[in-house]
């Protein structure tokens, strides 16, 4: 399953380019600066190999080196990721905006990217006394979490990832009746994220969802504040 053409193993692939990719993750996923060593260790390849990776990507901008030699994602990256489904983002900010104040919790939008959900945009909201984060960028698999199953419930069945169990396509059913899904503990240990669906004409599968410490909200009440501005996202963007 895949958002976009997926690579075929008979189509030449360049090894140095997938593992400057590769770096570019491995600091993504890490939440922190990394050391030479540490990406080498991380990509399992010689530090002589992982060197030559990051002063490349280091000319382009990038990663950046902080005093005291340790590497992280360079500016350059958020503006090649503004350019990212950007008609998208620009309907879907003010929504995440108004979600997120209205009910004192982190509204982001994620799409399916091959057998992962990615944040694309994020909002915390403005007046809450302590918030749970999702950053943009942030991935998981679509197989867990509210998010996940709400794109799933726009994929078809034969088209999911290989191993999906019974339990998941009987929760993906009750997605497609009552409109949204919930999930508890799946991404995160102790938060709640609420999700309905997001179809788009000729766009990868959407999710619009929230993320907050487990509390006893209605989840229902949740998915109608969603649903509202999914609609109104959809609107906007096909007319």
């Amino acid at each position: 399953m895949a958002a976009g053409p997926p690579v075929g193993r008979d189509v030449p692939a360049s090894q140095t380019l997938s593992r400057g990719i590769r770096v570019l993750e491995v600091l993504a996923d890490a939440g922190e600066s990394l050391t030479i060593d540490d990406i080498a260790g991380r990509l399992e390849v010689h530090r002589s190999v992982a060197y030559r990776l990051v002063r490349t990507l280091e000319h382009h901008g990038l990663v950046v080196r902080d005093s005291s030699g340790r590497i992280e994602l360079g500016a350059r990256l958020a503006a090649l990721a503004a350019g990212v489904t950007r008609d998208l983002q620009a309907q879907a900010l003010p929504e995440l905006t108004a979600v997120a104040n209205d009910l004192g919790m982190t509204c982001f939008l994620s799409l399916l990217d091959r057998d992962e959900a990615i944040t694309i945009a994020s909002i915390e909201p403005r007046h809450a006394v302590a918030s749970v984060a999702q950053r943009p960028g942030a991935r998981h698999p679509v197989t867990v979490g509210a998010p996940g199953k709400a794109i799933l419930a726009q994929v078809p069945l034969d088209q999911w990832p290989d191993g999906v169990g019974t339990g998941l396509v009987e929760e993906v059913r009750v997605v497609g009746t009552q409109g949204y899904a919930t999930s508890h503990d799946e991404v995160i240990r102790s938060v709640q994220s609420v999700a309905v669906p997001l179809a788009l004409r000729d766009r990868p599968p959407a999710a619009l969802a929230v993320v907050h410490v487990v509390d006893s909200t209605d989840p229902r009440r949740v998915a109608e504040r969603l649903s509202r501005s999914a609609d109104a996202i959809r609107t906007a963007l096909q007319g």
